[in-house]
């Protein structure tokens, strides 16, 4: 059986309207305006224990609304959702003891405290036996690097540093499954290198399963070797990285240097993607080794590669063709 199961996830938002400026406002006490929008629309998937899965979409397409109806916080319309055999919003002290939730842009830790005191209190919190915990922290802080973090108040930190002991947080009862909502908003190349590694390794050795949820597909690209793509609250696709390039991707890029700067032969311009002097990036369809032949033999040529295009080309593609507003 699946670890996280939803068939059929709905979930409808009322909201008030009203005119704009004063006397709009104060129309609004007297007579209000509703609207429905629809976050989740029939939404349904299921994650086995130890997959580590990307879920991506526009922003507003959902993505933070399945995060917290996962995690207990929001209640759905309709549908039905298990993750680990329970009803999150129905068995929630249960269901929060072997999940761990990161949003990227709140923190879990208090504020004006040092590190390691917030770690005290989510033990107490969880009630992790202090031999138990002690194992877990310790652990978690070699991964993360955290040591010289830990007696300074959580408002003292970088956000990067903040985000690794958020993680470290979220994981400190050991939970089975990890929900990450954009944990690298924000960071820096060396930051987003480290959280990274670290959750590459969480699922690698701890088998703990992954719900990873940005709009950094880098990230997904180097995590995840499955993905979820939602749009106005609809699932688009569920599938690999592979067959998202192979739906949508258009073939090749072939990136050239040339040993001196040579005009573009008629039949090749209409594959150039960029040019920059002697640097060309080609997209090529099909039938990728006639193509370097051509070029070999053509273009006094000091360097070549071959690469897939960038995943967000492939995804803006995609979002392209099923007409999505990104």
């Amino acid at each position: 059986m699946p670890q996280i199961l939803v068939e059929g996830i709905s979930k409808t938002f009322r909201v008030a309207e009203r005119n704009p400026g004063f006397l709009g406002a104060f129309g609004g006490l007297f007579h209000r305006r509703h609207r429905s929008i629809d976050a989740l629309r029939d939404v349904s998937f299921s994650i086995d224990e130890g997959e580590l899965v990307g879920y991506i979409g526009p922003n507003g397409a959902g993505k933070s609304t399945t995060i917290k109806i996962l995690s207990g916080i929001l209640v759905p319309s309709s549908g039905r959702c298990e993750v680990d055999g329970r009803v999150p919003w129905k068995e929630r002290r249960e269901h929060v003891a072997s999940i761990g939730v990161v949003f990227g842009q709140r923190t879990q830790l208090w504020w004006d405290l040092p590190v390691i005191e917030s770690y005290d209190l989510l033990r107490d919190i969880y009630r992790v036996p202090h031999s138990r915990y002690e194992h877990t922290r310790d652990e978690l802080i070699e991964m993360l690097d955290l040591g010289s973090l830990l007696d300074i108040p959580v408002r003292q930190l970088s956000l990067g540093q903040r985000v690794r002991c958020d993680i470290a947080a979220a994981l400190l009862h050991e939970p089975s499954i990890l929900f990450l909502d954009e944990p690298t908003i924000g960071l820096d190349a060396v930051s987003q290198l480290s959280v990274r590694a670290f959750i590459k390794q969480l699922s690698r050795d701890h088998k703990v399963t992954v719900l990873l949820t940005t709009h950094n597909l880098d990230d997904i690209e180097a995590l995840c070797d499955r993905i979820l793509v939602l749009s106005d609250g609809q699932l688009l696709m569920d599938g690999s990285i592979a067959e998202l390039r192979d739906r949508y991707g258009d073939g090749r890029y072939v990136a050239v240097e040339l040993e001196s700067f040579a005009a573009v032969a008629p039949e090749h311009e209409e594959r150039i993607v960029e040019r920059s002097d002697s640097h060309i990036l080609f997209s090529v369809a099909s039938d990728v080794p006639k193509f370097i032949d051509d070029v070999l033999s053509n273009y006094p040529v000091k360097d070549l590669l071959v690469t897939h295009p960038p995943i967000e080309r492939v995804v803006a593609t995609m979002y392209q063709a099923e007409r999505i507003e990104h």
